[in-house]
């Protein structure tokens, strides 16, 4: 058996300044590392800002909201919703369609993202979203 290379295999590094200023970037997606399971990464949305709706089918989700606030919807119709802002953190289980939206209007909105895969599932919904959601605190 041959020794693993530590220097070379045991930690990576991405620097901050690489991520930024991309809209979606990939920090860590493992391809051809044996580790093909997990994608990690960076979203920034711009001021006022907002993702489609859509799932990630049968993937989970997680975001840590580094900078800013962000409104969170999901349902069928978008019926409920909550802010988040940063340190916290939103999970979002397989197959539930969700938008997120920059609730300001001068300042980016900016996640650290982790996926349970790296293929970048990304299914565009029609939604027609209710005026007004419920808020889930």
């Amino acid at each position: 058996m041959s020794a693993r290379d530590w220097r070379n295999d045991g930690v990576r590094v991405v620097r901050a300044a690489a991520l930024r200023g991309q809209g979606r970037a990939t920090a860590f997606d493992f391809e051809g590392t044996g580790g093909s399971k997990t994608w990690i990464g960076t979203v920034t949305l711009q001021p006022n800002g907002r993702t489609g709706v859509h799932n990630h089918g049968a993937h989970e989700v997680a975001v840590y909201v580094s900078k800013g606030r962000c409104q969170i919807r999901w349902g069928e119709r978008l019926e409920f919703t909550t802010e988040v802002g940063p340190g916290d953190f939103a999970y979002f289980a397989p197959q539930v369609p969700h938008q997120e939206v920059n609730i300001d209007a001068e300042e980016p909105l900016e996640f650290v993202v982790v996926r349970s895969d790296n293929s970048g599932i990304r299914v565009d919904l029609q939604v027609d979203p209710v005026a007004h959601p419920e808020t889930v605190y």
